[in-house]
């Protein structure tokens, strides 16, 4: 089943351009399918299930430095979600434990050289929700939703 995250800007690049107005992504499985307002996408996927963030919508972010502290690594990897990114420097990651954690909950592990392109494309579905004091809101990895602020 799709799902159209939507929310009252989407960003397609945090760093350039402007943001949609009542923007949305369609979501399939874990690509994304479509990119445009939530009349758009609503249109495109009639029968899709919508997910209304307040805020700002984009690309998941990369986590480019040590991981935040917590009692396992499960936990570690969680952390990070919650701060809106679905990926990690291989630097960061640097124990057996730790990157099994990231394996089981699709967070991509990137050489230190590396860095992905903060925009959204069509490809892996990796997004992340803002609320205007600058908390992450929701996360969704690889197509699922695996943070929600409450």
């Amino acid at each position: 089943m799709e799902t159209i995250h939507a929310a009252d800007e989407l960003w397609i690049s945090w760093h350039t351009g402007e943001p949609v107005k009542d923007g949305a992504v369609i979501v399939g499985r874990d690509r994304v399918g479509a990119v445009g307002t939530l009349a758009e996408m609503r249109e495109r996927a009639p029968d899709a299930r919508v997910r209304r963030w307040p805020g700002a919508l984009g690309p998941a972010l990369v986590h480019a430095g040590p991981l935040p502290d917590a009692p396992t690594p499960r936990e570690r990897i969680h952390a990070v979600l919650k701060l809106g990114a679905v990926a990690v420097l291989e630097e960061y990651v640097d124990t057996p434990e730790l990157r099994a954690a990231a394996e089981r909950n699709d967070v991509v592990v990137l050489g230190s050289a590396a860095r992905r392109p903060a925009i959204i494309q069509t490809g892996r579905a990796d997004l992340a929700v803002f609320g205007e004091d600058g908390a992450c809101i929701a996360t969704v990895c690889a197509g699922r939703l695996v943070h929600r602020r409450r």
